[in-house]
Formats: structure tokens, C-alpha cells, sequence
């Protein structure tokens, strides 16, 4: 019951938004925030991607939110601790952001359906997908023009985006209020051999993203928790 609940939420949401959001085939790379954007092939999220990300969903707001403010309407799929208000105080735009916290054992098939009329995907697969179901849903995003955020491993991605090596600011001798959060963000894609890896304040202390002036740190391993 539960997944044929899910299935007509959405046809329905399916059939609202393509009244309301035409699909552009030709579209450009989706913008990126400029503390993340020089990381970034093509400095933003190229349509009809996969990106595979780490676990941190300060991470995956900071990806939707430019898109969201910038008109394109966001899924986020099988992440039922996505909290709304903590994604607003990243940037992203709640009025184009639609959540299907538990989308049943039909994960792909919803994944797959909400990208045919929303422009950004994020899910986080609760098993793995069979090789075939993966090629199908890359060319359903390459007609759509979707972009599909993982949370976790996944083949044939556009880069892997992970954070690692976390510093907060704010609390000095026991007493004070946590204000900020500086980490290191390693994008590793199939169109650089070298991955790229920057320091930036996420969340920053107005809870959005910014440039952080510490170096990125030497001497560490690079982290890539998701291989495509």
C-alpha cells in the first residue's frame, strides 16, 4: 500500500509541475555557489549528470540551493532526516523543493519519475541498483536534461564530492556558541586526473557557504568515500 501511495503522489506531483515548469532540453550547467563552483567541471552541475556525494546533507543544500534560487524546483528522495529549515538557512528555495522521505522499495522507479519533471534529483539509495536500471535512469536524465545528486556510491557519475578534516569555530574556554564550520572539499571527476580540493566555511556564520582563507591542509590522504 504504502508504495502505491507513493506512485500516485507522484503522478500527481508529476502532472502539477509540468503545468507550471516547462523542460528545457538545451539547458545550461546549473550554477554553483563560487565557493564550490571552481571545483566544479564546467563550474556548475551539468544536465543530464550523476554526482556522487559523501554523507554530509549540509554538503548536498549547499548543491541545491543556487539551483532553487536560481528557479529550478529540487527532489530530495529516501533522506527522511532532510530537515527543510536547516536546508532554507543554507539558501535552498523551499517553495521549489519537494521531499519524498520514504519512497518504499520502488526507490528507483521514483527517482526515475521525478526526474522527468524536476530539473535536480538527490536520493540516497537504500541498496544497489542493477547495473541495467543504472543505464536506464542515465539516459532518462540525458532526455530530461535532470541532474542526480547521490548520496553514496554510483557508477558512471559526472565527479564525486565529499568534505572531510571539519573544524568549528565559535566556542572558546568552555562557554560560547558554535559558529561556524570550515572544511575541505575534494572533487574528484573522469574529466580532471587530479582532484580538486579547496577550504571553505560550510555552513559559514550567516548558515550559508563561503571561502575559507586557511589552506587546504598537506599531507593528508584525499578523501573519496564514493566511487563511480
Amino acid at each position: 500500500m504504502r508504495n502505491r501511495a507513493a506512485a500516485e503522489d507522484v503522478q500527481r506531483l508529476r502532472a502539477q509541475l509540468e503545468r507550471v515548469q516547462g523542460r528545457r532540453m538545451d539547458a545550461p550547467v546549473l550554477p554553483a555557489d563560487p565557493a564550490l563552483a571552481g571545483l566544479l567541471p564546467g563550474r556548475g552541475l551539468r544536465p543530464g549528470s550523476a554526482y556522487a556525494l559523501g554523507s554530509s546533507l549540509t554538503l548536498l543544500s549547499a548543491l541545491l540551493a543556487p539551483p532553487s534560487q536560481a528557479g529550478s524546483w529540487c527532489g530530495v528522495v529516501g533522506m527522511p532526516e532532510f530537515g527543510a529549515e536547516a536546508a532554507e538557512r543554507v539558501g535552498v528555495d523551499l517553495d521549489r523543493l519537494v521531499l519524498i522521505p520514504e519512497p518504499g522499495t520502488r526507490w528507483l522507479a521514483v527517482t526515475a519519475a521525478i526526474a522527468e519533471v524536476l530539473p535536480v534529483v538527490a536520493v540516497r539509495p537504500p541498496s544497489r541498483a542493477r547495473d541495467a536500471d543504472v543505464s536506464r535512469l542515465a539516459a532518462r536524465l540525458r532526455e530530461r536534461g535532470a541532474v542526480l545528486l547521490v548520496q553514496g556510491t554510483w557508477p558512471q557519475t559526472e565527479a564525486m564530492i565529499d568534505v572531510s578534516d571539519p573544524v568549528w569555530s565559535g566556542v572558546g574556554d568552555g562557554y560560547g556558541y558554535l559558529a561556524a564550520r570550515e572544511l575541505t572539499v575534494t572533487v574528484s571527476s573522469r574529466r580532471s586526473p587530479v582532484p580538486r580540493r579547496a577550504r571553505v566555511q560550510l555552513p559559514a556564520s550567516s548558515g550559508q557557504v563561503a571561502a575559507a582563507s586557511t589552506p587546504v591542509p598537506t599531507g593528508l590522504p584525499i578523501p573519496i568515500r564514493a566511487a563511480g
